[in-house]
């Protein structure tokens, strides 16, 4: 039998590996075994580590929920998650935070869509769907991997920032001039204006919302979304 504090350890090796390797230990380790021994290096701790998260997960007890659970709660959640699935496939196309290569990155003329919102949508996709699944579920263990998921997402946007700003000085500060880190600030404050969202954006938005709800059915064994 599994326990809570395996959970616990597992979620701060998995978070915490993340943090040490794509920042502090990156470059000495780039120096020393090159670009493709890094990427192999953080691959295979990024699987052992969550490999044991989920090991861990489905061995730890069922404890009692922290709160109850109603219809209300729900209603609110599923609102949320197809805007956090809206953000997700929004920022798998024209994302000047995705990793490039190596080579220079773009920077779009203005911030639209899902980037008007923030220019981390998905990160916040990640984060959202975290304090959606704490809401609906908010049994211990459930609550240790939402957190870290929300803490990889949220800090880890933050640190890319910094990291975006060293290697895209020419670049990177005036994307931040015109969107803003936590959602709608920017709108909020004039830089950017609320619109221009890609049918790609809503419409496989919409197609993720439905599939991933569905998929609690056969997954998890109880329904989510609309489909409850």
């Amino acid at each position: 039998m599994g326990s809570t504090n395996a959970v616990a350890a597992a979620a701060v090796a998995f978070v915490g590996s993340h943090f040490l390797l794509s920042h502090p230990l990156r470059r000495g380790l780039v120096r020393a075994i090159g670009e493709a021994g890094f990427q192999g290096v953080y691959s295979l701790v990024a699987v052992l580590t969550l490999g044991w998260l989920i090991l861990a997960y489905r061995k730890a007890p069922l404890t009692a929920p922290l709160w109850p659970v109603g219809n209300g709660l729900w209603a609110v959640v599923t609102a949320v998650m197809l805007i956090a699935s809206v953000f997700l496939m929004g920022s798998l196309i024209r994302n000047p935070a995705l990793p490039t290569g190596g080579r220079p990155g773009s920077i779009p003329e203005a911030a639209r869509g899902v980037y008007a919102v923030t220019r981390h949508p998905m990160m916040w996709s990640f984060a959202l769907w975290g304090l959606c699944h704490v809401a609906v579920f908010p049994v211990a263990k459930n609550i240790i991997v939402a957190a870290a998921m929300v803490i990889l997402a949220l800090v880890g946007a933050a640190l890319q920032d910094r990291k975006k700003e060293r290697l895209q000085p020419d670049l990177w500060p005036a994307w931040e001039s015109k969107t803003s880190y936590l959602p709608f600030a920017a709108i909020a404050a004039g830089r950017a204006r609320l619109g221009g969202f890609s049918l790609h954006a809503l419409l496989g938005g919409l197609v993720v919302w439905l599939a991933a709800t569905w998929a609690h059915i056969p997954m998890a064994g109880w329904a989510a979304g609309i489909w409850r």
